[in-house]
């Protein structure tokens, strides 16, 4: 049976290992050894960006933020639901995991990064937020394990009650805040409802009708 590989690693900000594997085909990252997601599993990040971007095409020179890039499908699914004067913002701390995906040599997500309409920063995703003030129709957050950050400590003030304030602000009037979540987290929902969004939380599998169980929160700004 063919092992997984390692094809690099590098150090987090906070000390941990952040690694790319591949295996027949298929890639993943890990932290300190912990997976944290794969190519064969991204209906989920698809399914959060569909929701996200919903009405959108219709809407002039829309803009959206990302935070959190892993291996493009968020981003996909973005640009599919966007028009063509679109701006896309992708915001990704880890400057190794935009090489991964910028690598020709790996089939991931250069081709969408390399789309007119994205803007790459390799920038916290709160910082480029904080800075913020009505700039995006839509926030997706796609980082890490979601509000249970594991890759790197810092992003679990993306989802605390001032990470939150600071999202509603950086949204346009009737602006959407989406976040994926690796589970159900019934005090981040109120969190969210105390920040100042209507709440709606979905259920999506990992891959398809298949897979683990993914919690994605989709917040309206009242």
């Amino acid at each position: 049976m063919k092992k997984w590989t390692t094809v690099d690693q590098t150090p987090t900000p906070d000390g941990k290992t952040i690694s790319l594997h591949e295996h027949d085909g298929s890639y993943a990252i890990r932290v300190d050894g912990i997976p944290l997601m794969s190519t064969r599993q991204h209906a989920s990040e698809e399914k959060l960006a569909e929701l996200a971007c919903a009405g959108l095409r219709g809407i002039r020179h829309a803009r959206v933020l990302i935070g959190g890039l892993g291996f493009g499908f968020t981003l996909k699914a973005t640009l599919a639901a966007v028009a063509a004067d679109a701006t896309v913002v992708m915001a990704e701390i880890l400057g190794a995991v935009i090489a991964w995906n910028r690598n020709p040599a790996f089939p991931l997500a250069a081709d969408w990064l390399a789309d007119p309409r994205v803007t790459v920063l390799q920038q916290d995703a709160g910082e480029v937020i904080r800075q913020a003030r009505g700039s995006f129709d839509s926030i997706i957050l796609d980082v890490d394990n979601g509000p249970a950050a594991l890759s790197t400590g810092g992003n679990g003030r993306l989802y605390d009650s001032a990470g939150l304030h600071h999202a509603r602000a950086a949204l346009r009037p009737a602006g959407r805040l989406a976040v994926w979540s690796v589970a159900r987290d019934p005090a981040f929902e109120r969190r969210m409802t105390q920040a100042g969004f209507a709440v709606e939380v979905r259920r999506c599998r990992s891959h398809g009708s298949s897979g683990g169980w993914h919690t994605l929160f989709l917040g309206r700004v009242k």
